[in-house]
């Protein structure tokens, strides 16, 4: 962090003094910029980089830095209105409008500003990211022979071969493909096995992410209600019945936002009701790495317990690495496999192999248990840092259900609260929450938001972003 800091601020220092040189004229050499600024050889190609992105700077190996010339006038913008009438003509042809509202995702993705505490986070904290493990494994991979060529349009069969193993059961690397991320995976699978106009059933409340991934396919979420043992199957049988859907979704294991892990019990009866119905199940397994140190032994993926193919398996290691180490796994068995594979391959022919390499690296290196020990601990320190602090500072604020793995919280308000209020409270207090209204396909049972624990950077932020959240509270409440 420090490092990016610096390289900022030295790019604009940089950016102020171009005016001293004439276009085309040479900048101080990176030697000279290191003496002068007292910063490393790194941060001055990094500034420089930044620079001739921003069309500022021309770099020529072995010449040095150059100001760039002028660029040609701006031409005037042309009139795009025409767009707003064939855009909104497509939609009425649509069994379903393809119009996505991706404010639910950008949430979880955006990065708040300066001295705003991050609740709302979707990823680990630079500072609980294997940042030195990924780099050594990126370098090694890009020393192996091949790395960089064209890789099997499957997957690497050893990084397959792993992915196969942490699924178990019946399951192998020949029904394995390798996929850029869990959110590519889970589109390539709802676009394999549910056609345009048609129902897909989801957990309510689930990951928004999912939703306009629905919504963009032209498919109706359709909600089934989770509780703290995870999806209820009579409710499922029910939807099933009443919808002909042929396609379930579902977080069996800390489910986002809730973080329930479907009870033993309802394992076998969700499977046997999808396979009456003649449906597939998307298991997405997102977080399987994030189990905090007190949870015990987890529970196998619903795929491990599969022999007929009902499940279609996702699991990612990107939630336990990096937002940009995007690397999962898209499993089947039987005809389905071909056609998740054929779209995989019409979209995105491959994941690069570089990446691939650098996967492979990282989980067959020592370094790779020890993180998962450290963040086990680690996010077990945070859950019970917020949930004792909420308890202390906001005790109006309830939790239907601490975790025992994953990287949040969700938080029922009482009654009559106004979430996207309380939302826009926190920010000008100084903290980003995630609201419960974008979790919900339908209208919601009650009013909730969802806190994150790992995108800050330690207990002590913790503390301070559930006291600005009291502030928050009060001004809310007329208090």
């Amino acid at each position: 962090m420090q490092q990016r800091s610096s390289v900022g601020k030295l790019a604009d220092l940089l950016r102020q003094e171009l005016d001293r040189y004439s276009p085309g004229g040479k900048l101080p050499s990176s030697r000279a910029l290191v003496e002068r600024f007292r910063v490393s050889p790194v941060t001055v190609s990094r500034a420089l980089a930044q620079l001739a992105a921003e069309g500022l700077v021309v770099t020529r190996p072995g010449a040095g830095a150059f100001r760039a010339r002028p660029r040609a006038a701006v031409q005037p913008a042309g009139d795009t209105s025409w767009q707003e009438v064939v855009l909104s003509a497509d939609h009425a042809t649509d069994l379903v409008p393809r119009t996505v509202d991706a404010s639910g995702v950008t949430v979880s993705l955006a990065v708040p500003p300066p001295g705003v505490v991050e609740f709302n986070g979707g990823y680990l904290h630079p500072s609980l990211q294997p940042e030195r493990a990924m780099a050594a494994a990126l370098s090694r991979a890009g020393r192996r022979p091949g790395a960089w060529g064209r890789p099997p349009l499957e997957g690497l069969p050893e990084l397959r071969e792993w992915f196969a193993r942490g699924i178990g059961g019946p399951v192998t690397a020949a029904e394995v493909l390798v996929a850029a991320g869990g959110q590519a995976a889970l589109t390539t699978a709802l676009r394999a096995l549910a056609s345009p106009g048609t129902p897909v059933l989801v957990e309510s409340p689930t990951y928004p992410g999912m939703l306009a991934i629905a919504r963009a396919a032209g498919l109706r979420p359709v909600p089934v209600p989770v509780d703290r043992d995870g999806v209820r199957p009579d409710l499922l049988a029910d939807a099933f019945h009443a919808t002909g859907a042929r396609v379930f979704v579902c977080q069996p294991l800390f489910q986002n936002p809730t973080g329930a892990v479907l009870a033993p019990e309802r394992r076998g009866e969700v499977l046997r009701i999808a396979r009456e119905a003649g449906a597939f199940v998307i298991e997405d397994d997102f977080v399987r790495r994030l189990v905090h140190e007190d949870a015990g032994p987890l529970p196998r993926p619903l795929a491990a317990d599969d022999p007929d193919g009902v499940v279609v398996h996702v699991g990612s290691l990107t939630k336990a690495t990096s937002p940009s180490f995007r690397v999962a796994a898209l499993a089947g068995r039987g005809p389905v496999l071909e056609r998740l594979r054929a779209i995989q391959v019409v979209d995105a022919f491959f994941v690069p192999r570089p990446l691939q390499e650098a996967a492979l690296e990282l989980v067959g290196s020592p370094a790779w248990p020890r993180h998962l020990r450290a963040i086990s601990a680690d996010l077990k320190a945070r859950r019970d840092a917020m949930t004792g602090a909420l308890a202390l500072h906001l005790p109006e604020l309830t939790m239907p259900h601490v975790p025992s793995g994953g990287y949040s919280l969700w938080v029922r308000l009482p009654d009559g609260t106004d979430e996207t209020a309380l939302t826009a409270a926190a920010l000008r207090s100084g903290v980003a929450l995630a609201p419960g209204r974008p979790y919900f396909s339908a209208e919601p049972p009650a009013a909730y938001v969802r806190l994150s624990f790992a995108a800050v950077a330690g207990t002590g932020e913790i503390a301070e972003g559930v006291r600005r959240l009291r502030a928050a509270w009060d001004e809310v409440r007329g208090r």
